[in-house]
């Protein structure tokens, strides 16, 4: 096992909007943590992307929380409270989802709705497909599954954060957004990476995106596509007006091609690549009426 930074449970206190008390369980050594939150309806499960936690979910949650659904949602490894290997070369695409399946394994989950965003595709979409007897409706935002083709966009982030190992995390979710965080919630995205050794899964995301048809992953996520390809279940595509990296309408257009069970794509207007920060209430209020 590599060594691992746990980061202080001080470093989570008094976080604006964020009042989930904090769940764990143990997978293969690693303290996992994770949300279970809300009402006895049926749960919403949100999968977070790079370099976020749960609490990008927190506006969404809000409106889940109050039409009496749960929300669950999972830190992978290396992000939010969960615990952070900090050798570079421990992360890879089936640990994070084997260590989220675990989780989530350990939840009574049914007729759950699954909400995914950023790397939250690839390893959000999988599990669903993995766990299709469980999983009522899927909600994609702005993401993607990677076969060997990138945007540009992605391409510069990515060139970036090779050489940069120690992220300035809270200046990239602000730079991903169309509007400036408040310094209190620029915090809260820093909060779990008090050092350098603290961000080697953040740094190491970037990554693992499979450049070409043969790199690790691709097979894996050509995998999901095509079980996506015959999901008939409800599925609603969401996708800001504003992000780079996953341009619209196109990046949202090919899960609307793609799966049968979606409808016309929802266009999110004046919000960025994290528009759970930019929309966070009008998303949580159309998975509310979704559901």
């Amino acid at each position: 096992m590599a060594d691992v930074f746990r980061t202080p449970d001080e470093r989570f206190s008094e976080l604006p909007g964020w009042d989930f008390p904090p769940l764990y369980v143990d997978v293969d050594g690693l303290r996992m943590h994770y949300v279970d939150s809300g009402g006895s309806g049926s749960p919403v499960v949100c999968f977070h992307g790079e370099p976020t936690w749960a609490y990008l979910y927190r506006k969404v949650a809000r409106e889940v929380v109050a039409a009496g659904h749960r929300f669950v949602a999972v830190d992978m490894p290396g992000f939010g409270r969960s615990d952070k290997p900090t050798d570079r070369g421990w992360y890879s695409y089936d640990r994070h989802f084997d260590h989220v399946s675990a989780v989530l394994a350990k939840l009574e989950l049914g007729d759950a709705t699954v909400v995914v965003q950023d790397w939250g595709g690839p390893v959000g979409l999988r599990w669903a497909v993995s766990n299709a007897e469980r999983v009522a409706a899927l909600v994609v935002l702005n993401t993607g599954l990677f076969t060997g083709r990138v945007s540009k966009g992605f391409m510069a982030w990515r060139d970036f954060a090779e050489r940069t190992p120690d992220l300035p995390i809270g200046t990239i979710v602000d730079g991903a957004t169309a509007r400036d965080l408040d310094p209190a919630v620029k915090a809260a995205y820093e909060a779990p990476f008090p050092s350098v050794e603290a961000k080697a899964g953040a740094a190491q995301f970037p990554l693992l995106v499979p450049l070409t048809a043969d790199a690790p992953g691709a097979a894996e996520m050509a995998w999901v596509m095509d079980e996506l390809s015959r999901w008939e279940k409800p599925c609603l595509v969401m996708f800001s007006d504003s992000d780079p990296v996953f341009p619209y309408p196109r990046s949202g257009d090919v899960f609307c091609e793609l799966v049968p069970g979606a409808g016309e794509q929802v266009r999110v207007s004046d919000a960025a690549h994290f528009l759970q920060e930019d929309a966070g209430d009008f998303i949580g209020q159309r998975i509310v009426d979704f559901l």
